[in-house]
């Protein structure tokens, strides 16, 4: 049986970034990219792009704002990104939760989540609306 990661690098190989109906200057993401999922690599690609460092410099400073991003968020803070969102991480206390299928009561315990609150302005671009930005 054949990897799906096998065909998905086949179908990059033959149709690079580069080409995917980019015009210069625009997003690589505004062409069709609905449900993709955007990686690592293609932030580094982009900043590669539209910023002008080296590939790996790009790599490396993905790397180094992702890794500040959830060091903040281990040490309980808030990650506020202006025009984009709030990284917000909350606790939840003990609880007793029910498996579905048995019905048999289960103890969950406290805990700590993350959570995603998008700003204004990313709604509404979401939305198609047209929004200043909120800096």
């Amino acid at each position: 049986m054949a990897d799906h990661r096998d065909t998905s690098r086949q179908a990059e190989a033959a149709n690079p970034p580069e080409q995917r109906g980019r015009d210069e200057g625009e997003p690589a993401r505004k062409h069709g990219m609905a449900g993709k999922t955007v990686t690592r690599a293609d932030l580094s690609e982009a900043v590669y792009h539209q910023v002008g460092l080296s590939r790996t410099e790009s790599a490396a400073l993905v790397e180094t704002v992702l890794s500040e991003i959830c060091t903040c968020l281990a040490n309980g803070e808030t990650v506020k990104l202006s025009s984009f969102g709030s990284f917000v991480v909350r606790s939840k206390g003990r609880r007793v939760g029910r498996n579905p299928k048995t019905g048999v009561e289960v103890a969950i315990e406290p805990r700590q989540v993350m959570v995603f609150k998008p700003s204004n302005v990313l709604k509404a671009r979401i939305n198609g609306e047209a929004v200043e930005d909120e800096d």
